[in-house]
């Protein structure tokens, strides 16, 4: 069984990141938890808000999320079954980050599944927000949806890189798994920022991949653009791209495609789920 965690805040953008997830796993055995982290609230200062008693915890704010999850319980069986899916449910207080982490180590969890709420919702997903802190904070492989995204077919899964770093096999396989699940075509993507030659290391790293993904669809482009997020937006238009991958371990490079400040005209935010990928 696949151990998947779906954080939920209740919102409409939650409940379509946990229908695409189902979706997206339909021919698969999983386990999905699906969680609500009564996150406690920092003040300006960033110190902790007041000390809740355990009586408080479970008499109000805890029992109050069960009760919450016990309705989407009943929404989820709304849904058409598949006999291939469990869903468990937990009501969590506590640092939104840390008890997230220790979910993880505590469930044996392969994927986290998070929604992503429109242009503005990601342009504060820049370190402050919810997902972005998932993302940068939480060592577990991340999907990502867009409030706009719905879940049809995943022909075509990009996968940009600035060629620098070579990746572990666990990373490659991952993306393999995603690829071979889908019957997708992969498409490699460079941003050069004036048209130059790739090093001999950028050469041997892409070299590695079309080699590693060679029994299947994969192809290597090349863009020329000032700004990466500005290129991967226009080759995610021209190829019409199902889902981008990228990974965590390249944290300055994810950071200029997902949290720059102009990301507002990024519209791939809005529609096109991405999966970042930890080692």
């Amino acid at each position: 069984m696949k151990n998947i965690l779906i954080p939920t805040d209740f919102s409409d953008n939650a409940w379509n990141a946990l229908v695409y997830g189902i979706s997206f796993y339909q021919k698969t055995h999983c386990n999905f938890h699906i969680v609500h982290v009564n996150a406690i609230n920092t003040t300006a200062s960033g110190e902790a808000a007041m000390y809740v008693s355990p009586e408080i915890l479970e008499t109000s704010i805890l029992a109050e999320s069960r009760e919450q999850l016990k309705a989407l319980s009943k929404k989820i069986e709304q849904l058409p079954l598949n006999v291939k899916h469990e869903f468990h449910f937990k009501a969590i207080y506590g640092f939104l980050t840390d008890q997230l982490k220790d979910f993880v180590k505590e469930k044996s969890i392969e994927l986290i599944i998070m929604g992503t709420k429109g242009a503005s919702g990601l342009q504060s997903v820049a370190m402050g927000s919810n997902t972005g802190n998932v993302i940068t904070k939480v060592p577990c492989t991340l999907l990502a949806v867009p409030e706009d995204a719905t879940y049809d077919k995943v022909e075509e899964v990009g996968f940009p890189s600035d060629l620098n770093l070579s990746y572990d096999v666990r990373i490659l396989d991952t993306i393999k798994d995603i690829i071979l699940l889908k019957k997708s075509a992969l498409r490699l993507l460079y941003v050069s920022s004036k048209g130059e030659e790739l090093s001999a290391n950028q050469l041997k790293i892409k070299n590695l991949f079309l080699d590693y993904y060679k029994e299947m669809e994969c192809t290597f482009h090349e863009v020329t653009g000032k700004h990466i997020d500005e290129s991967v937006q226009c080759f995610t238009e021209s190829r019409d791209l199902d889902m981008l991958i990228m990974v965590a371990k390249n944290l300055n490079f994810l950071e200029r495609i997902l949290f720059r400040p102009t990301v507002e005209k990024i519209s791939y935010h809005t529609k096109v789920p991405f999966l970042v990928i930890h080692e």
